[in-house]
């Protein structure tokens, strides 16, 4: 076993943007900064699931190298950065890339106000998109009695194939396609959302960090203003299910 891994095996400390941050054995880098109140830029990332690392908003600056702070196993010494204007114009350009890649209207959108690529996008100082809109031709599916699956609106975080799998054991949610191609499948007989086991108490309904999956006759029940990321810049609001 290498001393790098020796040491994210035993509990230490690291620097983040010259501030140290303690960490317990086995614990990535975005662990540990979550736990201590600290924010680094997320969207496949939920405690409590396997890491995705699929966003990229998370990169950081291990000892000069770019790595994943979702994945990267903190280990003492080690010098991260993450707020370095490189690292804030990286996530700008990973931002508008999500928004230009599906049907994102965040104005007539149940989920604005507690969506958390919205609120990411505030946070990092997003204005609007520098590249074409691809205006994808994507499907909604209001098949099942209570959930709405608007595939315009999917990111590909695969949280809620994470929490379908792993936690309510169901395996609703796939991944299909590659690259450009890649889309969120249903496992049904029909490929519907309604045909499927999905239950709207499952979790896989409420990690989306987006409004791919929304719950039936909720979506303004509370008044935009009032709404998670209204009252709080994500950067302060805890680490929760959206």
């Amino acid at each position: 076993m290498n001393n790098d891994r020796i040491d994210a095996l035993t509990p230490g400390t690291f620097t983040l943007d010259d501030q140290e941050v303690e960490f317990g054995p086995g614990e990535t880098i975005m662990q540990a900064v979550t736990r201590a109140g600290g924010y680094i830029p997320h969207l496949c990332w939920h405690e409590g699931f396997h890491p995705h690392g699929s966003c990229r908003l998370c990169t950081v600056k291990v000892n000069g190298r770019m790595g994943s702070a979702c994945t990267v196993l903190a280990s003492t010494g080690q010098n991260v950065e993450s707020n370095t204007e490189e690292l804030r114009t990286l996530r700008r350009t990973l931002l508008q890339m999500m928004f230009v890649e599906g049907n994102h209207f965040c104005p007539s959108c149940e989920k604005s106000g507690n969506c958390r690529l919205q609120a990411t996008a505030y946070e990092a100082g997003m204005t609007g998109p520098h590249f074409e809109e691809f205006y994808p031709n994507r499907k909604v599916d209001a098949s099942h009695p209570d959930v709405l699956l608007d595939l315009n609106r999917c990111i590909l975080c695969e949280l809620c194939v994470r929490a379908s799998r792993d936690l309510d054991g169901k395996n609703v949610f796939a991944i299909g396609g590659h690259g450009i191609g890649a889309h969120l499948l249903v496992n049904s007989p029909s490929g519907q959302l309604g045909d499927s086991a999905l239950a709207v108490t499952d979790k896989a309904v409420h990690v989306c960090p987006v409004g791919a999956l929304l719950s039936k006759r909720r979506g303004f029940r509370t008044p935009i203003g009032a709404r998670r990321f209204d009252i709080h810049p994500v950067s302060e609001s805890e680490e929760a299910a959206p």
